[in-house]
């Protein structure tokens, strides 16, 4: 356990940081009045997502490797920062829906209702807790395992030969 604190610790900051990106979007309106531009301003998590990652890999690499990773290190790094991503992203959404924003799921409802997007039942199906516990769980696990490649690639240590 001792090995994988570095690990377990961006894992609680990447849950913190998106849970400020939340609090922030529904500051800025997105998840009320401004819902029509969620969709897109929701994509810009991206970047401050990708930046923990870096900066994980990076302390991993300085702190826990002496300045030497390889890309399987890294690599093993980042997905143990996935896990735990993963592990607290249904948590992360019941604060999310139940204290930071929770008329969302009824304002988004009730928008792609309006918008014809989708009928009542599938939007009460679609925009539900569960739902989104479900998908954040996997999202996490499909995004963290491909920001882990990407980042330990560019964050590896180069061949001493």
């Amino acid at each position: 356990m001792q090995k994988y604190l570095t690990e377990i610790r961006w894992g609680f900051i990447f849950t913190a940081v998106m849970l400020l990106w939340m609090w922030c979007e529904q500051l800025a309106g997105l998840h009320g009045r401004h819902i029509a531009q969620h969709a897109t301003y929701t994509n810009l998590f991206a970047i401050p997502a990708i930046l923990v990652y870096v900066l994980a890999l990076r302390q991993k690499k300085l702190r826990d490797y002496s300045g030497t990773m390889s890309w399987k290190q890294g690599m093993q790094a980042g997905l143990v920062i996935t896990l735990v991503v993963v592990l607290l992203s249904p948590a992360a959404q019941w604060l999310t829906h139940m204290v930071i924003t929770p008329n969302y799921f009824l304002n988004m409802q009730a928008y792609v209702v309006t918008q014809g997007m989708m009928t009542t039942d599938q939007a009460l199906e679609y925009f539900s807790l569960t739902n989104y516990m479900l998908q954040s769980a996997i999202g996490a696990a499909i995004m963290g395992v491909l920001t882990s490649v990407i980042v330990a690639f560019f964050l590896r240590s180069k061949s001493q030969h």
